[in-house]
């Protein structure tokens, strides 16, 4: 007589089990042919790993962790056999086969998302072992305590800020605030290394990606570098202020976005009109033509932007944040609209983004309009681009020059109001 087979087993669905097995296969095969690429464990070691989690998964909690100790002895005998044979350890194979088991479990267990972002993660990680460890090498020690610093303001001091406003007037708000300081700090520190990545292929990439951190350092950069290279620089630099200047835009584009969603669409006609603008001068009007031989194998020097975060950056930040948004918020309630397009005004001078930070975190409070705020972060922007025209004009070898940088970010500027008044008009 046959013996009963357990429901388990019976009430399978065969549709579900077997796409639950293709998937832990696929992704079995997927980070074993990147291993077999490399002359490591191949594609079907991985594949079988996948299974014997899948298998584990699907009988139960007990098989998975029995399947996970299998794949784990044999990760430890292909160790010690390459220890016998090389004299040296298969550490990330070793991971990546115990993380595929992993993963193979989780097809088991009907998971999708989860194992797919894993495998592939691995596989990434795996697949990009010398960018990633060039760029490791290439840190500075300032660089590396940045990073430290930014998870230390990120993850110990956020938590532990009041919630609430400590203030009588409800304008300050410790853990809010802060939340927008480490966002900055984390956006000019990811575009900080992103320059260090693809800024030495060309100075109108650098400027671009030093816009984004800091659009008056790139300005000024460029200026000493065009006061160093006299009128052959005149064409790149040109194109790089007003490259800096997009960059600026985008990033302000991207704080609205986080910090206040629906100021962004609001102002998004303007704020394209002023993008589009700059690239097209950039890309499309003719820079000045230099008048002096540029030396043969002379190629433009390379910005030398600064990392944009330390302990003295992020306080610095943080109380200039919090005095415009106190100035702000106390401008809008003494003298209206006026006064706060006024502290506004001000605040670009010194700091687009911070400026740009403050009215979304006012618009997300309900203490001004979207329209107003999505106007505050235009005239922000166009603010900051104005405030770099003095610094690239002090070191015009022509004024020449001076006129076509100052003609065509005045037109990004003009670009900029009409946009506004446009979108007042719609």
């Amino acid at each position: 007589m046959i013996p009963e087979l357990s429901p388990e087993v019976v009430h399978w669905p065969f549709v579900a089990t077997l796409l639950r097995l293709l998937l832990a296969l696929t992704v079995g095969v997927f980070v074993g042919l990147e291993r077999e690429h490399r002359a490591k464990a191949g594609a079907r070691t991985f594949a079988c790993a996948a299974l014997v989690g899948w298998a584990g998964g699907m009988l139960g909690d007990t098989y998975a962790l029995l399947c996970l100790g299998l794949v784990a002895m044999i990760v430890a005998f292909m160790n010690l056999r390459q220890v016998l044979a090389q004299q040296k350890l298969g550490l990330t194979t070793s991971l990546a086969l115990l993380l595929v088991g992993l993963a193979g479990v989780m097809c088991g267990k009907g998971h999708v998302f989860t194992p797919v972002a894993l495998t592939v993660l691995t596989a990434g990680l795996l697949a990009w072992k010398q960018p990633l460890s060039g760029f490791v090498t290439g840190l500075s020690d300032v660089e590396l305590r940045s990073a430290i610093l930014l998870a230390l303001l990120a993850f110990v001091i956020y938590p532990v800020l009041p919630t609430h406003a400590i203030d009588p007037w409800g304008i300050l708000e410790p853990r809010s605030t802060w939340a927008t300081v480490i966002l900055i700090a984390a956006l000019g520190f990811v575009n900080y290394v992103l320059s260090k990545v693809y800024g030495p292929r060309g100075l109108e990439v650098a400027a671009f990606f030093g816009g984004l951190v800091n659009s008056t350092a790139a300005v000024a950069e460029l200026s000493n570098r065009l006061r160093e290279a006299g009128t052959r620089l005149m064409g790149p630099c040109y194109r790089g202020v007003l490259i800096a200047t997009a960059a600026m835009i985008v990033r302000n584009a991207v704080l609205l976005g986080v910090l206040a969603p629906r100021v962004l669409v609001g102002t998004s006609l303007p704020m394209l009109a002023m993008l589009g603008a700059s690239l097209a001068l950039a890309l499309v009007r003719p820079p000045p033509t230099p008048t002096e031989p540029s030396g043969e194998g002379a190629g433009p020097p390379l910005l030398d932007l600064k990392s944009p975060f330390s302990l003295a950056s992020a306080l610095k930040f943080g109380l200039l944040f919090l005095a415009l948004r106190v100035a702000s918020s106390l401008g809008e309630r003494l003298f209206g609209t006026l006064g706060f397009y006024a502290a506004t005004f001000a605040g670009g001078l010194v700091s687009s983004a911070s400026a740009v930070a403050a009215a979304a975190t006012l618009a997300g409070h309900g203490e001004i309009s979207t329209i107003v705020a999505g106007n505050a972060a235009v005239l922000a922007g166009l603010t900051s681009a104005l405030v770099n025209l003095p610094v690239i004009a002090r070191s015009s070898p022509t004024r020449a020059f001076t006129r076509k940088i100052g003609s065509s970010v005045a037109i990004v500027a003009a670009i900029g109001l009409a946009g506004i008044l446009l979108r007042h008009a719609l």
